[in-house]
């Protein structure tokens, strides 16, 4: 049993590694061993009565139309965990973005709420293996993530101004090797600020080259129209599909696994949920969705290509394309290199103001 067996099951818990523990976090910005709560405090400041060593810098800012380096870490290694908080402004308006082994494109590019399962810029607690979101906004990915020569994660502030009281760690080992088949872990965010009621398909991933292996789904879908909205079929085209895909689902509530329209409840489990739905007064319903495919990956070796329809069920009983507006991000493993992604929707009002 390697490092990346016995580090990234349950299963190896009991087993001795020769792998080194780090954590990276405001208090610690390299990781390096010993090196944590070094930050000398402001003298006219309220940290000064305590001293170094006493809760220093325990977060950062960032800064208007920048980007912050979170994490630059000399491999091989895993990272087994991040958590984060921040106030919800940043949740749209700010994007991570992960890079392995000195690529130049990232392998994850997603808004930072998106990332973990809290879409529309709104906090909603998560209940689930890979991602938990605690109150009040702890949010938390379980991602086993292997880089074999450097892993690098960024945030960049895309608001009209500065964000303070950024908090953030980042858990990961140092191992000795990594498998030579053990996949990167990818993260790309879509959005259909409005879908073509001809055309209702809002695609989830397109362009998808390589071998690996499909593992997660987020919807944040925003419903534009009146009825029940959650009638489209997710589809999954696997190399050499064309017209029609090998993986068809039966309906929106189906692919999560709830059933009959969800019956106006929210949920959250280890591996699916619906934990969002609102509806303010004077605004329109405003849905979240995950599923983990962590026992089921769906598996490709060429191409991955992923649909969902926006497709509703009205009262006289007939099915109608919607033109909603869906964001979603896809998770995946694959062996690099990976296709280039598509630019980042820069869709105005991401995030309200």
């Amino acid at each position: 049993m390697d490092d990346m067996d016995k580090l990234s099951f349950i299963s190896g818990l009991p087993m001795m590694s020769n792998a080194k523990t780090r954590s990276i976090s405001a208090e610690n910005p390299d990781g390096k061993p010993g090196s944590g709560a070094q930050a000398e405090p402001n003298m006219n400041g309220a940290e000064a009565m305590l001293g170094k060593g006493w809760k220093v810098r325990p977060c950062i800012s960032l800064l208007k139309g920048m980007t912050t380096t979170l994490a630059d870490i000399e491999g091989p290694g895993i990272i087994q965990h991040i958590w984060i908080t921040v106030s919800e402004p940043a949740y749209r308006d700010c994007v991570l973005r992960f890079y392995w082994d000195g690529e130049k494109e990232p392998s994850v590019e997603v808004p930072l709420g998106d990332f973990f399962c809290n879409g529309h810029a709104l906090r909603c607690k998560i209940n689930s293996l890979m991602v938990c979101v605690n109150p009040s906004g702890g949010f938390n990915s379980y991602w086993p993530m292997p880089f074999r020569k450097h892993c690098k994660i960024t945030i960049e502030n895309q608001r009209w101004e500065d964000i303070h009281g950024f908090f953030y760690q980042v858990n990961f080992c140092l191992a000795d090797k990594i498998p030579d088949d053990a996949a990167y872990f990818h993260a790309q965010w879509r959005r259909c600020a409005r879908l073509d009621m001809k055309n209702p398909d809002h695609v989830i991933l397109e362009g998808i080259k390589g071998r690996g292996h499909y593992v997660g789904t987020f919807l944040a879908w925003t419903q534009l129209t009146n009825g029940w909205w959650g009638e489209g079929e997710i589809k999954f085209f696997i190399d050499d599909d064309k017209e029609y895909p090998t993986i068809c689902g039966t309906g929106t509530e189906d692919y999560f696994c709830g059933a009959w329209g969800f019956g106006g409840e929210t949920y959250s489990t280890p591996f699916l949920g619906y934990p969002l739905f609102r509806k303010e007064p004077g605004e329109v319903p405003k849905h979240g969705l995950y599923r983990w495919h962590v026992l089921d990956p769906i598996r490709f070796e060429k191409k991955l290509k992923v649909t969902i329809q926006a497709l509703g069920w009205w009262l006289n009983g007939k099915f109608k394309p919607l033109d909603d507006d869906i964001a979603s991000v896809g998770y995946w493993y694959q062996a690099e290199p990976h296709a280039q992604f598509p630019i980042l929707p820069d869709v105005p009002g991401r995030c309200p103001r």
